[in-house]
């Protein structure tokens, strides 16, 4: 009898499959305050984005990991759940800093480490639920990422991106203007055999982020909001 060669192909690993994918795995148990709601990233920011891949091509796989890892942090606990990460090895930084383990985002928030301490803001204030609220509130409309281009292949991937939003919320007592506040980076990221983050490195201005919410008032200083 003459064996009959296998055509099964290897399933696709659960990170590399998108965010709504690795959302639909998670245990109850696994999220901070339930499991979160992307409706407007489906419904709001196709329209918006700049750029668009097609399927399958190293810049919509970059995107969706960086979007699976983004939920992950964000509203996942407790790091040995985090799938986009060999979660023992991975540590990132912002612009050279320090580097913040697994560990340190889910006690501290991604948002205290990647934005850190600025004239616009002290993370040392916040803890990570106040840092979420704050920019929650401050795009109530949702606060979107996209890849722009991606400069080198794996192990070490470099891309270029793009985050923005409507500033239609308070943000630190200063009033909404509904302008869209766009913010400009590069990452560097470095990844396993089978594309779970190692670590990674952003560079971007955090100032010229944050000065748009501000009109350049550094309120860390307690420098009062102006009216109007």
């Amino acid at each position: 009898m003459t064996a009959v060669e296998s055509t099964d192909v290897p399933e696709t690993p659960l990170w590399l499959q998108g965010r709504e994918a690795v959302m639909a795995a998670a245990d109850a148990a696994d999220w901070r305050e339930g499991a979160p709601d992307y409706h407007l990233s489906h419904t709001v920011m196709p329209a918006q984005r700049t750029h668009t891949f097609d399927t399958g091509s190293l810049e919509a796989i970059v995107e969706s990991i960086v979007q699976v890892f983004e939920m992950e942090v964000s509203h996942k606990k407790d790091p040995a759940t985090w799938v986009s990460m060999v979660t023992e090895k991975f540590r990132t930084r912002v612009n050279g800093g320090p580097w913040a383990s697994a560990a340190d985002i889910a006690a501290i928030g991604s948002y205290n480490i990647l934005i850190g301490d600025s004239i616009f803001y002290r993370s040392g204030e916040e803890d990570f639920e106040s840092s979420h609220h704050i920019f929650h509130e401050a795009f109530p409309n949702g606060f979107y990422w996209e890849v722009l281009e991606v400069l080198s292949p794996p192990p070490v991937v470099t891309f270029k991106w793009r985050h923005w939003g409507a500033f239609d919320g308070e943000y630190h007592g200063f009033a909404p203007n509904g302008k869209t506040i766009e913010m400009f980076g590069i990452s560097v990221a470095k990844v396993s055999d089978d594309l779970r983050l190692l670590d990674v490195e952003h560079f971007y201005d955090p100032n010229a982020f944050l000065g748009q919410l501000t009109g350049g008032c550094p309120v860390a200083h307690g420098a009062k909001p102006t009216e109007g």
